[in-house]
């Protein structure tokens, strides 16, 4: 009987492994084509999802993955949460969109005044993904220093392996050759923190993605480094679209930094990670430089085609009442208190370079001189390659393993993940 059921185990297994198969060359051949994806790649680059629930992600094998990427940064409260669902679906029988130029509609309006105040700053405008949030931000510092006489202040200050996006300007305040060296025909020069004089009347503002780089490999930023910026006369940009909604352990990562921000940038975790919104805020100062007569041109040159889409800002207006319903900072403190505890004994395993973390975001270095790749699978794919197997979805950035869970993970799957990795890693 145990040798039936052994056999049988094995079958179930070579049968979803079949289908695993099959689905990626399905995506293949398919006509999607996925961003920062090599779609001629082994099948451990290509994956595909047909349901969520929770923090679990189902592939066409029925197979279930913990979701320990969150989706790249997204999912707060869990996938297909049924209160950001039931907000969705009301607002698309009440107005599906509505044009934001010119225009108004009272969802976006009560987003905006609850972004408002978590963040005590005064205006909110909206677009649909982080880089055109950047965007967003980047274009009013540079029309606010021009609407009040000061045109010369055109220079943005960065920091070191910064990433900000992938949009034209985002690129440019972003400092990751991997992703910006084929571009740089359509760049434009920004200047790293450090290496310039912020007295400069010629600099416009300073961008920063407070306490985690996450797209540098989870790289944490002493809040000391923030206090040069203390009492600056150029804007600061805080671009909190990976960090923002209680991924740090506060509401934003910039409340336990020595700043505070003229221009906030939010996104990924806005909804929810229900579907793709992102805003940027300004403090009264810098919206009331926008104000006059029509033919004064102050207003803001910019906008986006879905900006402040009411079925979008529902699913936010849902993801922020979860918050204090769920009691999500609090969760996510606890969650962090779990990872801790399993990342002492990680730090000291020989694989392991360095492990970096701050609240629920954290980067695990390998040695990867030390690990075999295999087949064309670099040693941190193999690694995330194994912990799909086990059922764990991670990608890695370089040699780096990340772990950003939802917030709504409970200890075992924080464990049975650690446990994994420690697996594939080998004693």
């Amino acid at each position: 009987m145990v040798r039936l059921r052994g056999a049988a185990l094995l079958l179930a297994q070579g049968v979803r492994r079949i289908r695993r198969v099959q689905a990626t060359v399905m995506l293949a051949t398919s006509h999607h084509w996925l961003p920062f994806t090599q779609m001629n790649a082994p099948e451990a680059h290509l994956r595909r999802f047909v349901r969520g629930e929770g923090s679990w992600l189902y592939d066409e094998s029925g197979g279930r993955l913990f979701d320990a990427v969150s989706s790249i940064w997204t999912t707060i409260h869990g996938h297909c949460h049924p209160r950001i669902a039931e907000a969705i679906a009301k607002q698309a029988h009440l107005l599906d969109h509505a044009t934001a130029l010119g225009a108004s509609n009272p969802v976006a309006e009560s987003l905006a005044a609850r972004l408002s105040a978590l963040t005590g700053m005064g205006r909110a405008i909206f677009a649909s993904d982080g880089a055109s949030a950047v965007e967003t931000a980047i274009k009013i510092a540079l029309q606010y220093w021009q609407n009040l006489g000061q045109s010369q202040r055109t220079r943005i200050v960065r920091l070191h392996d910064s990433y900000h996006g992938d949009t034209v300007g985002a690129m440019s305040c972003s400092n990751i050759a991997l992703f910006n060296e084929r571009f740089s025909a359509i760049t434009f020069e920004t200047f790293e923190l450090g290496s310039v004089d912020l007295t400069s009347e010629d600099i416009a503002a300073v961008i920063v993605e407070p306490l985690v780089q996450a797209a540098a490999g989870m790289r944490t930023v002493s809040r000391h480094r923030y206090e040069m910026l203390a009492g600056m006369t150029p804007l600061l940009i805080c671009d909190e679209i990976a960090t923002g909604f209680g991924r740090t352990g506060t509401m934003f990562a910039f409340e336990q930094a020595p700043i505070r921000p003229d221009l906030l940038v939010l996104g990924k975790g806005i909804t929810g990670g229900a579907l793709a919104l992102s805003a940027t805020l300004a403090t009264d100062r810098i919206y009331e430089a926008f104000l006059g007569e029509y033919l004064e041109f102050k207003h803001l040159f910019h906008g986006h085609s879905y900006a402040g889409n009411p079925i979008a800002c529902a699913a936010a207006l849902a993801s922020l009442a979860l918050f204090d319903e769920e009691h999500t900072i609090v969760a996510a403190l606890s969650l962090a208190a779990c990872i801790r505890r399993r990342l002492d004994s990680l730090r000291l395993h020989a694989l392991v370079r360095d492990v970096r973390a701050v609240g629920t975001m954290v980067g695990i270095e390998l040695r990867a001189e030390r690990i075999e790749p295999r087949g064309s699978l670099t040693p941190a794919w193999r690694i995330a390659d194994g912990l799909y197997r086990a059922g764990h979805f991670t990608r890695p950035i370089g040699d780096v393993i990340q772990f950003v869970p939802p917030l709504c993970a409970r200890e075992e799957q924080v464990d049975s993940f650690f446990d994994a990795l420690i697996a594939e890693l080998g004693p």
